[in-house]
């Protein structure tokens, strides 16, 4: 089975692609690399990636050539589309980044889904399209018509036209709304990141929302187990429109404080933070919960990683790769 991987020297990309080598997959890889963190990191995933037979494309989403004659000249049967502009509080300053790589890029892939006729699009959306509910846990039939940042807004359209696409063009989509994903290899953007880094060179950390915050951090491996499973998983035909579309959360449904978190960063460190407490940022949202019930139906019992331990193999890596 052939699968076009996009975002594939990203964090969450980089991973998937490992395991769906592993599962005999052939994947055809599409990043363009950019510099909205270290591209060091990214190509040392990539070199990885390319020593267990990954095909690599470098380039844009927003290249409609390019992304055309990725479709043109491979016979594909699944396409995973991870790639976007993320972060929160980017968006803010850099909106038209999310415009081209979140719509335009997104556009342009489904609509190549759609020409070739693939058997399965899975994407990547967000919890962040939950933005200003306060229902806690999130379920996917809750109403998402508040997003709280431009990235969260662009993550809603997509899985807008992705239910166009399906009702329209019988195209079959599964949305994948990812709960703040962590672990090793992961992003330098990312709270828990910086933590680590700044804990260890002695730096202050900002603990913003004064620490009371509060997120459904999901480790990276539970993350790529519940892909996998959802893969093979052809939506049925179905509710208005006929259409073959499915959104997930990918969560484990047990939020932890900011404060917790940076807790067990400092004793799996055995270092105290030096801490600055700031209100919360703006696009942020105080809590993010996942009810994954819908998750469990199709894929049964997946067991998810505990904090302490997923905690523990970030900082082990952090270690290795940086001291």
């Amino acid at each position: 089975m052939k699968v076009l991987l996009t975002g594939a020297a990203g964090f969450i990309g980089f991973h998937l692609a490992k395991s769906l080598i592993s599962y005999g997959y052939d994947v055809v890889g599409l990043d363009n690399i950019n510099d909205y963190y270290d591209t060091n990191l990214k190509k040392n995933r990539l070199n990885i990636l390319n020593s267990i037979g990954m095909s690599f494309v470098k380039g844009d989403l927003s290249n409609t050539e390019l992304v055309n004659s990725i479709f043109n000249n491979t016979k594909l049967d699944y396409v995973i589309h991870l790639a976007a502009q993320a972060g929160v509080r980017y968006s803010i300053d850099n909106p038209f980044e999310y415009i081209s790589s979140n719509i335009v890029g997104f556009q342009n892939i489904i609509e190549g889904c759609r020409i070739k006729g693939v058997k399965h699009f899975l994407y990547a959306s967000s919890s962040s399209v939950y933005g200003l509910n306060t229902k806690i846990p999130f379920s996917e039939n809750d109403v998402t018509d508040s997003p709280a940042s431009l990235y969260a807004a662009t993550k809603k359209s997509n899985e807008l036209v992705a239910f166009t696409y399906s009702h329209l063009y019988g195209l079959p989509s599964t949305g994948l709304r990812f709960f703040t994903v962590y672990g090793p290899w992961g992003r330098p953007d990312m709270a828990y990141y910086k933590f680590v880094k700044n804990i260890i060179n002695g730096d202050y950390i900002n603990v913003f929302g004064n620490g009371k915050m509060y997120r459904d951090f999901t480790y990276i491996d539970d993350v790529v187990n519940a892909i996998l499973k959802l893969i093979p998983v052809i939506p049925k035909i179905q509710g208005l429109g006929s259409v073959q579309t499915e959104i997930y959360n990918i969560g484990n449904k047990k939020p932890h404080s900011l404060e917790y978190f940076i807790e067990t960063i400092e004793a799996k460190l055995n270092m105290t933070a030096k801490k600055i407490y700031k209100d919360i940022q703006s696009g942020d949202v105080f809590s993010t919960a996942a009810d994954n019930k819908k998750l469990k139906k199709i894929t049964g019992d997946l067991k998810y990683t505990d904090l302490k331990t997923g905690i523990s193999n970030f900082v082990d890596w952090y270690k290795d790769y940086y001291l």
